[in-house]
């Protein structure tokens, strides 16, 4: 039996030292039918393991509804890391930031009444221990002592930043190892004495979440971790974007240098990320410390595996540092074609935004979550009252991006990013209301906070009272008439001769979402940074393809252009 344990200054497999060189995949970001290429171009830069966040929100949207197939089968995707020889570490959360959408918790969770998110409140302690035992039903054969690649497991994540919570901590260690978990326990926090104080518990293993100053986060850590080995759990080698900001980047020869520091001086890594993948559809998720910023649809995270899967300089440059101190495999990825360029003309097919055909009614707009909504766009109506106009229309706060239209003419914008909540309309009969949830906070405390217009609503001072709520299906987007003007749908066909990565440039429309072959791709806007999006090849197919833009605001040309290359935007000068 293999066994994988904490010695007195380093992890042990077999009894004998072992510095564990990992690099983090999110399987949920990935498509699974690269998953296999994902991590055999992160074993070929020199890992012996590799990490994963567990998403509940992916596995369980729906109250009751758990999935652990395809795109969520978690037990796949540990046996393809264990079918390249490479061991695994599993974080599961609940909770896992990762700018992911609600920081992975499920909106059905945050949304319940009275609960108390990242405590030890019973109504989120009984759906958190069912979710981990769910979680664990899969980690728990596939240990390294029961015959598998498992090495660790995580309890919380980051929480010193967040809470001090120590009766829930003992709640999720109690959990997970009445769930059969026999591995180390380990926690992560930065190296911040107050956080790593507030986030552990005796008998868990502590570990760090630095990008930089290796060796003096590494002093912090075993200040706190007086025994046993030092790890990062989390080394930053890159960053995330969001809308309105730059591509972030850093200097490949920097991160080498730190993760040589790191490696040096004995100290286990975990790489974040080695390949961060796509938010595709609408799974980011956004940042709010005094500005809303929420997550760009890319993932790329200037990793040193790129989006498309693209080793990079940085790449290279971890494998050396990596060679000094561990076998490293002689096959090297060879760098991969520039994808077909080619356009495509588009079909205007009128404006897609849905009558109204309300699931609620109220004084208030209800929000997101009172009409059971996973989507990112609510239509809201109401009948105005008859004044002379022009008039002042205020909202108590909008979530986060609002069209405001008056007898169906577009009058208006509100972002919530610019702190925008009131503008002056026209007078009319009618007001509509399109909100698009931009990205649910995944981070500090405004997790789990709702979506949608919040009131009182007012006009010129007077309260808007009897709105009604229509969820918008994108799916089931259809356009009502012809052109492409404005909000519209657009819709073309495209031939290949294999299925193939793509690159769809989107700087010739305003903002909206795009579809190929039903698969969703994602978000764009032209906010900046973002210029392209990815088009994984399985989603496409030899033959003939459809493309489909559903645009919420201009289309400067009825043209799909598909480039050779990414454009993730502008870098810092």
């Amino acid at each position: 039996m293999t066994t994988f344990s904490i010695g007195e200054t380093d992890f042990l497999l077999d009894g004998k030292p072992h510095q564990v060189i990992s690099g983090t995949l999110h399987y949920f970001r990935i498509h699974p039918d690269h998953w296999v290429d994902r991590i055999r171009t992160a074993k070929a830069m020199g890992l012996n393991t590799i990490e994963t966040y567990v998403a509940w929100n992916a596995h369980e949207p729906v109250r009751g509804e758990w999935d652990a197939t395809g795109w969520n089968d978690l037990g796949r995707f540990l046996d393809l890391i264990a079918d390249e020889g490479l061991h695994a570490i599993v974080r599961p959360g609940p909770y896992i930031c990762a700018e992911w959408h609600n920081g992975g918790l499920p909106v059905w969770l945050t949304s319940t009444p009275g609960i108390g998110i990242r405590r030890s409140e019973p109504q989120f302690i009984d759906a958190v221990s069912e979710y981990l035992r769910r979680v664990y039903e899969i980690v728990a054969p596939r240990q390294i002592d029961r015959g598998g690649n498992v090495v660790l497991v995580q309890i919380e994540n980051e929480y010193g930043a967040y809470g001090s919570d120590k009766t829930y901590l003992r709640e999720l260690v109690r959990v997970t190892e009445d769930a059969g978990i026999t591995v180390p326990l380990t926690t992560v926090d930065q190296p911040m004495p107050w956080m790593l104080e507030a986030g552990s518990l005796p008998g868990l293993h502590l570990t760090g979440s630095f990008g930089s100053r290796s060796e003096e986060r590494l002093a912090t850590l075993r200040e706190h971790q007086p025994t046993g080995p030092l790890m990062c759990s989390e080394f930053w080698d890159g960053w995330f974007d969001w809308w309105g900001s730059i591509h972030h980047t850093t200097d490949p020869a920097a991160s080498a240098h730190d993760l040589d520091v790191l490696l040096a001086a004995g100290a286990s890594v975990n790489i974040y990320m080695v390949h961060g993948g796509t938010n595709f559809g609408t799974t980011n998720g956004a940042n709010d410390k005094g500005r809303f910023d929420p997550i760009v649809t890319s993932y790329d995270y200037d990793a040193p595996i790129d989006e498309s899967g693209q080793p990079t300089a940085k790449f290279h440059a971890f494998r050396e540092v990596i060679a000094k101190y561990a076998p490293v495999p002689e096959f090297v990825p060879a760098p991969r074609p520039e994808a077909p360029a080619f356009e495509v003309a588009l079909s205007g097919e009128g404006d897609w935004m849905p009558a109204p055909t309300p699931v609620a009614i109220a004084d208030d707009p209800p929000s997101f979550e009172q009409i059971a909504h996973l989507g990112p766009l609510v239509r809201y109506d109401v009948e105005l009252p008859a004044f002379a106009g022009p008039a002042a229309l205020v909202f108590a706060e909008v979530r986060d991006l609002a069209w405001v239209h008056v007898d169906d003419t577009p009058v208006g914008r509100l972002s919530r990013t610019l702190h925008e909540r009131a503008l002056t309309i026209p007078a009319g009969a009618r007001l509509t209301v399109l909100v698009e949830d931009q990205g649910r906070v995944n981070y500090a405390d405004r997790l789990g906070e709702a979506k949608g217009l919040f009131g009182p609503v007012t006009l010129n001072g007077e309260p808007l009272t009897g709105w009604t709520a229509t969820p918008v299906a994108l799916e089931a987007a259809e356009g009502t008439g012809a052109g492409s003007v404005g909000r519209v749908l657009l819709r073309g066909s495209f031939d290949l001769d294999a299925s193939a990565d793509l690159f769809l440039d989107t700087t010739s429309w305003g903002k909206g979402f795009a579809f190929v072959n039903g698969f969703f791709l994602g978000r764009y806007w032209n906010n900046v940074p973002q210029n392209t999006l990815y088009v994984p090849g399985p989603a496409t197919r030899a033959g003939a393809n459809e493309i489909v833009v559903l645009e919420l605001e201009h289309a400067v040309e009825a043209v799909a252009r598909f480039v050779a290359e990414p454009s993730l935007g502008q870098l810092e000068e």
